[in-house]
């Protein structure tokens, strides 16, 4: 019997009524394990409705106890993190250790959520004139929505809605209709916490949930994770719906080689943070600049070992990095390694015909590496999304920073080299929202802000740490006049001397 992936609405899952499913595959099989709910238009004003009611007591609890539920949650969370990560491999296709190092870096943000007290404090200015004083502070939005990728189905809606319920917010999120079911399983152990009922919803669905939590005007909020053509959607139409939003887009992360790096080490960072994941991650480095001379023998590194990453089911444990999330996206990362020949790349590993012994339907490409690739190419151009890594041959450290500079995109980036000075002049001067001096993912920790650059990021916010406070926020500013009590009207005692 197909499994079927419902609502949570109102403390509860709900039987989709539209009749519409999606599929949901394992990945590593090609075969069907799961059909989603697609919710209609009322479906969605259901869960808006229900997060509103909540609201109204939600937004006005103590911190206390927000936090001392989210402090629940968040034992119950490391408590399930096995199980969370098994959903993840199972329709993600993801191995499972990466799959916990995505329940981890969840987890890191609900801490920052329990001890948001700290980022909530107002500010006050006394007798800025006369016995008058300014103080100013922050304040819940109401209900916020968070419409998150398949790449991440448990770590990047925790990027979002811990911290809006923290901050006095009701929260309904629309997960990836492609790996659904953790979106339910984090609502389960929410409920579980103690969160009340409408606090938190979740609506499964496509296009039609999404323009209708764009465009409902009980939604005062928007976050968003995915593609940059759909993040510029999500930002232009819910701007012009009135609401607030952060919409974070694609990216073509480059990693910048120096001749005095440790290519070792510069290999080892390349391999992982470009075949990690199957590619599948916004951080993921997908192009490699080397500068001067070094790049045939860093080309060489790379190789070796790539060659030797085990590809397998994300559920082997032996296996390094799993299978393509669907058939259609493992033919569009394979396309781009097939056509890159003609385009003036130099194909180095070329894993479009890789397959896997007893999952011969699985949607499987391998490693592949190209060398001497065009900026003009489109496996250059384009955001791939795969376990395709580009290498780019320059002369210097000036044009290796101007060719990262014209890329549309300004997501992440690295440099790998061992002078301080050229690692602190490529900080400065790169045009790109997270920058990483020999590390190859520099994905913040939680108390400090994701966000790219350019068309990586739509909105003025980053997502989580202090941003995300006060992306989920409103300020107000009080500006008080008291009397002195000595003056208070006669007849009125309020044990104060007179002063006539």
């Amino acid at each position: 019997m197909t499994k079927i992936v419902n609502h949570w609405i109102g403390g509860k899952a709900v039987e989709g009524a539209s009749g519409t499913f999606g599929p949901v595959t394992d990945p590593a099989t090609g075969a069907v394990t799961t059909k989603v709910a697609f919710a209609t238009v009322d479906e969605v004003d259901a869960a808006v409705a229900a997060a509103k009611d909540a609201w109204a007591t939600w937004g006005t609890s103590s911190l206390a106890k927000r936090t001392a539920i989210l402090f629940k949650f968040r034992a119950l969370l490391d408590e399930h993190r096995d199980e969370i990560a098994e959903l993840i491999t199972a329709e993600h296709g993801k191995v499972h250790s990466d799959a916990l190092g995505e329940v981890a870096r969840g987890l890191e943000i609900v801490e920052l959520a329990c001890g948001i007290t700290v980022q909530l404090k107002g500010e006050l200015s006394t007798e800025v004139a006369s016995r008058v004083d300014v103080s100013s502070i922050r304040q819940p939005l109401g209900v916020v929505a968070g419409i998150t990728p398949f790449n991440f189905p448990a770590m990047v809606p925790m990027w979002m809605f811990p911290i809006a319920i923290a901050c006095g917010n009701t929260f309904v999120l629309k997960p990836s209709e492609k790996d659904p079911s953790v979106s339910l399983k984090l609502a389960e152990l929410l409920a579980e916490a103690g969160l009340p009922d409408g606090v938190f919803n979740v609506v499964q669905g496509d296009k039609v949930a999404v323009d209708r939590l764009l465009g409902h005007p009980d939604v005062k909020a928007v976050s968003f994770v995915g593609s940059t053509p759909i993040a510029r959607y999500i930002h232009t139409t819910a701007a012009a719906n009135g609401k607030r939003v952060q919409a974070l887009g694609g990216a073509k992360n480059h990693m910048l080689v120096l001749p005095d790096a440790d290519l070792d080490a510069a290999a080892d960072a390349a391999v992982s943070a470009a075949y990690g994941s199957a590619g599948e991650r916004c951080m993921a480095i997908s192009a490699v600049v080397a500068v001067g001379a070094i790049g045939d023998e860093l080309v060489g590194k790379i190789r070796e070992r790539a060659e030797k990453i085990k590809i397998g089911p994300g559920n082997d444990p032996s296996s390094e990095m799993g299978p393509l999330i669907t058939k259609a996206h493992r033919d569009k990362v394979a396309s781009y390694v097939t056509g890159a020949a003609a385009q003036g790349c130099e194909v180095v590993l070329d894993g479009t015909g890789h397959t896997v012994e007893g999952f011969e339907d699985g949607h499987w490409v391998g490693l592949s590496l190209l060398d001497r690739v065009p900026t003009s190419a489109d496996a250059y151009r384009d955001e791939i999304f795969g376990p395709v890594l580009c290498v780019l041959r320059v002369d210097t450290y000036e044009e290796g920073v101007a060719l990262i500079n014209a890329s549309p995109f300004g997501n992440g980036t690295a440099i790998f080299t061992r002078d301080g000075g050229a690692a602190r002049r490529f900080q400065l001067e790169i045009e790109a929202g997270m920058v990483g001096v020999n590390v190859p993912i520099p994905v913040p920790v939680g108390y400090h802000s994701f966000g790219g650059w350019k068309d990586s990021l739509f909105g003025d916010h980053h997502i989580y740490g202090n941003d995300g406070t006060h992306f989920y926020t409103r300020g107000k500013v009080v500006t008080t006049r008291w009397p002195d009590p000595s003056e208070a009207p006669s007849g009125v005692d309020l044990g104060f001397p007179r002063n006539h």
